[in-house]
């Protein structure tokens, strides 16, 4: 099963939970900006991103609208957030209209406790993975 990891951060918050997963998930994690699109296909693809001023960041939402539906089989989401899942949903809606299918658990990270959710992160990666 091929698997990979994507997201974007600003602050850097969700990229230390997108290492975690990946982590979890024994592959690497790269930001949007480093690999605008997957380059090879993918069956589960863990995608996350953090709301800013209460939206999702252009970058990732560019990621999205160019996901290729024959590129990718499935997408897990995670999000970090003080209070927010805004992203997700919004990466939801986008994925729905592509007919791109996608897991409804989903990974949450509040921003005043990173740290303290990378175990969890790593541990949701491990059980989404051995998932049939």
């Amino acid at each position: 099963m091929r698997i990979a990891v994507r997201y974007y951060s600003k602050l850097g918050h969700t990229k230390t939970i997108a290492e975690a997963i990946a982590e979890g998930a024994g592959v690497a994690a790269l930001s949007v900006e480093t690999e605008p699109r997957l380059s090879e296909y993918t069956d589960l693809l863990f995608l996350g991103g953090a709301p800013y001023a209460n939206t999702m960041d252009n970058r990732l939402r560019e990621y999205v609208d160019n996901l290729d539906t024959s590129m990718v089989g499935k997408v897990i989401l995670f999000t970090t957030s003080n209070w927010s899942r805004r992203t997700i949903y919004a990466i939801r809606k986008a994925l729905k209209a592509k007919n791109i299918p996608f897991d409804m658990d989903y990974f949450y990270a509040q921003m005043l406790n990173i740290k303290g959710r990378k175990g969890a992160a790593k541990d949701f990666a491990m059980e989404k993975v051995r998932q049939p």
